[in-house]
């Protein structure tokens, strides 16, 4: 059942004995005198809905708890020690100088308790609350996206670590899979904890290792029986057909029906990189930099840093509707709880013709990024360098050659480009030049015309770069590094991270609401 605070203070309350010790404008102190305004008991009513058993920790040291720890980057294991033995987060959370701790899987359950209600984002959304209550963003108009990948909390595994932890996973979840590995797979001793002992720099044994492990895989799901599994032993047959396939391809001249795997010659583009976090992925945040982990996704009001929404997706690959993972789709879902129209600015990830749509279709002024345009030769002409009639479905290129755009969007130049003196610094092509007119050309067009200007420039190298403080404040003090397994999981802690670091930044800039309503 729900934990209820009590109203009457114990008599070492550490807030009313030393709370004029308490840093004035610090988070502490904020939440010792407004946690119960902040964090109300009838906020955390519904994830106690049968009234019966031992009451919960209150609601109100809950979130007060679940905030400081987000704030410092704690494990729970060093938050309890936190809430024990550290005067100050006694202080905010309202205890006693002689309470004692809780133990930490009470943050586990609390964890998930809210992820599984309807209101997974009630903390964020409670400090957001204070921010519209201090009119921080009033008359504020403008909207910085951009996105930052976050170091998974698992090791990358390789193909063969992949293949003997799923066939190992499917022995102990699925019934009757441990009796099929015993007589049917022999690529390799899978009660064994050690990877396989073979000659690891002997091409061939990595080969005929492969092969075994791929075939051990294939015998094992098709030796077990078609019948209905529970949802964990769905999600292990599941892993392992991916795994099994994701990262091998048939030898030269091989079917695979003979056994003959090897490791393929290209990366699946939505690898699972860890049996133990399959929603982990690698991530190129640039050319020359790899990660692997998630990637967080910010929109910050530029002025005061804070951070008006924020999301956490797989750092490439498809999202749970499908659908490819992009800043452009998820760009959308945090601009969506703007109800005026906002200046948005964002860097060249996020310049899609359907994001500009989206923001012109709302009314968004657009102030992202174009991409540059490339031309086909070096030194040659781009896109840019041919007028384009929308209206009139026509192209033409830099020598004065007039083609219509087909129902395809392509412009043909063909036989025009023979004896063209510009020819050289326009194409290669045999059959000549063909120019494709994209659906959202003509906003792209646009969008590149607008941002030469001085007065387009100078707002954007004022404002956008403003970004990249609230993602340092972020992946501050360890926190670059996720604490969790999964998408879930980690869009939590990251809302948490938001909403606490929204209110130290409301705090610093002496915005406190006097009196929370």
């Amino acid at each position: 059942m729900q934990g209820r605070a009590e109203p009457q203070r114990d008599l070492l309350d550490v807030e009313s004995v030393a709370g004029h010790l308490l840093k004035p404008g610090s988070v502490f102190a904020f939440l010792a005198e407004h946690r119960g305004r902040l964090f109300p008991e009838a906020m955390f009513a519904d994830l106690f809905p049968s009234g019966r058993g031992r009451p919960s920790l209150p609601g109100e040291v809950m979130a007060t708890v679940i905030t400081l720890q987000a704030l410092h980057g704690l494990s729970d294991a060093e938050t309890v020690e936190a809430v024990t033995f550290d005067l100050r987060w006694k202080a905010a959370c309202g205890l006693a100088v002689t309470a004692g701790g809780f133990h930490p899987t009470t943050l586990t359950v609390w964890r998930a308790r809210l992820r599984a209600s309807e209101r997974p984002e009630r903390i964020f959304d409670a400090v957001k609350t204070v921010i519209a209550q201090t009119g921080a963003l009033a008359g504020k108009t403008r909207r910085a996206l951009d996105s930052t990948v976050l170091d998974d909390a698992v090791a990358t595994q390789d193909t063969v670590t992949q293949l003997v932890a799923a066939i190992r996973r499917v022995g102990r979840e699925v019934p009757g899979a441990a009796t099929v590995i015993a007589e049917h797979c022999a690529g390799h001793d899978y009660a064994d904890p050690g990877k396989p002992a073979i000659a690891w720099d002997d091409q061939d044994a990595r080969e005929a290792l492969i092969g075994a492990l791929v075939g051990d895989a294939h015998r094992l799901l098709g030796y077990l029986p078609q019948v209905e599994h529970g949802p964990k032993a769905a999600e292990a047959l599941a892993l392992l057909a991916l795994v099994a396939g994701q990262d091998v391809e048939p030898v030269e001249g091989s079917d695979g029906t003979d056994g003959r795997w090897r490791i393929a010659q290209r990366v699946a583009p939505d690898r699972v990189i860890s049996t133990v976090d399959p929603e982990a992925r690698h991530a190129h945040k640039t050319v020359t930099r790899r990660q692997d982990g998630f990637k967080a996704h910010l929109a910050t009001e530029p002025d005061t840093g804070l951070i008006t929404d924020c999301a956490l997706t797989k750092a490439c690959g498809a999202g749970p509707d499908g659908q490819p993972v992009s800043e452009a789709r998820v760009g959308l879902d945090l601009l969506a709880a703007e109800s005026e129209p906002v200046r948005v600015l964002a860097d060249s990830a996020y310049g899609s013709g359907g994001f500009r749509a989206h923001l012109a279709e709302h009314g968004h002024v657009d102030l992202v990024k174009p991409a540059p345009c490339r031309a086909a030769i070096p030194g040659g002409f781009n896109v840019d360098d041919f007028t384009v009639d929308h209206a009139a479905r026509t192209a033409t290129c830099p020598a004065g050659n007039t083609r219509t755009i087909s129902a395809a969007g392509n412009a043909k130049f063909g036989a025009a480009c023979g004896q063209c003196p510009l020819r050289a610094r326009c194409t290669r092509s045999r059959s000549g030049k063909t120019l494709k007119i994209r659906e959202h050309d003509a906003r792209q067009r646009a969008a590149r015309q607008a941002a030469r200007e001085p007065a387009w420039q100078a707002e954007y190298r004022r404002h956008r770069p403003m970004v990249e403080r609230s993602i340092a404040w972020l992946t501050a003090s360890g926190n670059r590094k996720v604490r969790y397994r999964g998408v879930a999981r980690n869009d939590q802690w990251l809302r948490h991270r938001a909403a606490a670091l929204n209110l130290r930044r409301l705090l610093t800039l002496g915005l406190t609401p006097m009196p929370l309503t």
